[in-house]
């Protein structure tokens, strides 16, 4: 008996170093995969010139583009700004831009070759005031004259501008699509037709791109999957769940990807982070009897299909050329599942083997994590519906 009670004694630290971890995913990274929506661009490359139409949120640009990146001194002038910007009405925010375009269009880097093009701001377009707490989504075009000298077009902007996803328009919709990091640079995209990518080359971006949802931007998708780990250790529940989990997301990202299925995020948000505190509350409620009921996967599978609309809305934001859907979509949805194994995988290395016998395994690691997940779960669902 004391030799049990000193080995947990010094299993103690690494119990919470597993909750530390958990804790840190949620809390630190709130449900990342959702809230960071990218800026959606097209580029319409002519023979004499560019036209680039960008749809996002004009405040934080604005904003932004008032700081030196290397200094934070001005930091709280700017997210004075910032809340000002947020109560313009579309007149005032667009006079502001249009005031500042020298200094806001000097973090849009657009070249031909290597010749740095002049961005001329042609027209805005930005809503009215809605709910101040939501961003509001303008649409701005600007266009500059390409050099007579064949060279292809390349973009990028600031890269506290946040994520884009980019699409080179025309041609018969195979074209160059990619969703790209602030900081980080487009394709070259050619003047007589939009670039193309091989089947190949465009399954192994969207397999990249899928596994980049879970690991490392998908924290609440990371939460619930190890809910389903922490349920039971036996590989019959495991498949079980993940079988359930996969089909249902699989069906629903591709009917919510065809247009055929669609919900409002509003929605599906908060159910995402119920379905989190679900999975993670059964395993405390209810003790591991070596079997997965039906009523188990029946529960995991309804999830998953709210798990699948959650991972559609990121789909849609990359853009899926209308000649390579498939092939598209299938990778997308092989690099999620190669995502969400690889999550199982690490808890099995990290916890389960080491520990998964220990007559206090579920007293020690599978309750007390559990409850974590569902505090954190609980958390972004009073977020997502009320913040």
């Amino acid at each position: 008996m004391e030799y049990l009670l000193n080995f947990r004694k010094a299993l103690q630290p690494v119990v919470m170093l597993w909750l530390a971890c958990v804790m840190v995913l949620g809390l630190v990274t709130p449900a990342a995969s959702h809230q960071m929506d990218p800026a959606v661009i097209s580029a319409l490359v002519q023979s004499d010139h560019v036209e680039i139409t960008i749809r996002d949120a004009l405040e934080p640009i604005i904003a932004i583009s008032q700081v030196d990146p290397k200094s934070n001194a001005d930091a709280e002038r700017v997210n004075s700004l910032y809340r000002d910007l947020r109560t313009s009405d579309p007149a005032a925010l667009e006079e502001v831009l249009r005031q500042n375009w020298d200094v806001i269009s000097a973090n849009f880097h657009v070249y031909a070759g290597d010749t740095r093009l002049e961005l001329s701001l042609d027209s805005v377009t930005v809503p009215e005031i809605g709910d101040p707490l939501q961003l509001r989504f303008s649409t701005l075009t600007m266009t500059a004259a390409l050099p007579a000298d064949d060279t292809p077009v390349r973009f990028s902007w600031r890269a506290d501008f946040g994520p884009f996803s980019i699409h080179q328009a025309g041609g018969d919709g195979d074209g160059y699509t990619e969703l790209l990091q602030g900081g980080q640079e487009s394709q070259f995209m050619q003047r007589t037709a939009p670039v193309k990518q091989s089947a190949t080359a465009l399954f192994v971006r969207f397999v990249v791109s899928g596994f980049e949802h879970i690991v490392p931007k998908g924290t609440d998708h990371i939460l619930f999957v190890l809910g389903l780990f922490l349920f039971s250790l036996r590989i019959k529940p495991i498949l079980a769940q993940v079988t359930a989990f996969t089909l249902a997301h699989s069906i629903t990202l591709a009917l919510a990807s065809l247009n055929i299925v669609s919900l409002p995020a509003s929605i599906v948000e908060p159910l995402i982070a119920v379905s989190i505190v679900y999975v993670a509350l059964e395993n405390i409620l209810f003790a591991n009897r070596g079997a997965i009921s039906l009523a188990r996967v029946a529960v995991v599978f309804g999830f998953g299909l709210l798990h699948g609309l959650g991972f559609a809305s990121v789909l849609s934001d990359v853009g899926l050329p209308a000649g390579q859907f498939l092939i598209g979509l299938v990778g997308f949805n092989v690099g999620v599942e190669l995502g969400q194994l690889s999550v199982i995988c690490a808890a099995l290395l990290l916890v389960g083997l080491p520990f998964g016998q220990k007559p206090w395994y579920r007293s020690y690691i599978v309750i007390p994590a559990s409850a974590v997940i569902a505090v954190i779960g609980l958390w972004w669902a009073i977020e997502r519906v009320f913040f």
